[in-house]
């Protein structure tokens, strides 16, 4: 696999991350709206924590929410198009991606002391945040799929 090959898979995967982003974006606001919750602040509290940023206010925090939010998913899909750069495509580079996104999630989170330890979450917050993840990862890899396949065409 030559160099350009990489930075080309890695550029579909920030555009699919987008995509994978904007896909939970409206699962989890459909879900926090049906189960009448506020959206979660874990995210842009570990960022906050690790960059050292504490927002001024309620309104400072919730677009430094939006933005760690928007940067993370479309990261994410970076590393998505990595994985296919280096052949995991398919299935199972979606299924890889979903187990590093969601897998780090539960893993930083309690480390980083935004979000309690992963046996006192419960089943029902577990299965919905795994939900919200698995929107993510799917949404990601069939945009991947798509601009993949476009740019093949185009070859």
């Amino acid at each position: 696999m030559k160099p350009g090959d990489v930075a080309g898979a890695l550029g579909k995967g920030l555009i699919a991350g987008v995509v994978g982003t904007a896909a939970m974006t409206v699962s989890s606001t459909i879900e926090a709206k049906l189960r009448k919750r506020e959206g979660s602040t874990a995210p842009a509290d570990a960022a906050g924590k690790v960059l050292g940023i504490q927002p001024r206010d309620a309104e400072g925090k919730a677009r430094f929410s939006n933005v760690v939010h928007w940067a993370y998913g479309t990261s994410w899909g970076g590393f998505r198009g990595v994985l296919a750069g280096l052949g995991l495509r398919g299935p199972m580079g979606a299924v890889a991606h979903y187990g590093a996104v969601w897998g780090s999630e539960l893993v930083m989170l309690p480390a980083l002391e935004v979000a309690p330890p992963l046996k006192e979450w419960g089943r029902t917050e577990l299965a919905i945040d795994a939900l919200h993840h698995l929107v993510y990862a799917t949404a990601t890899s069939i945009a991947y799929a798509a601009l993949d396949r476009t740019s093949s065409a185009g070859s």
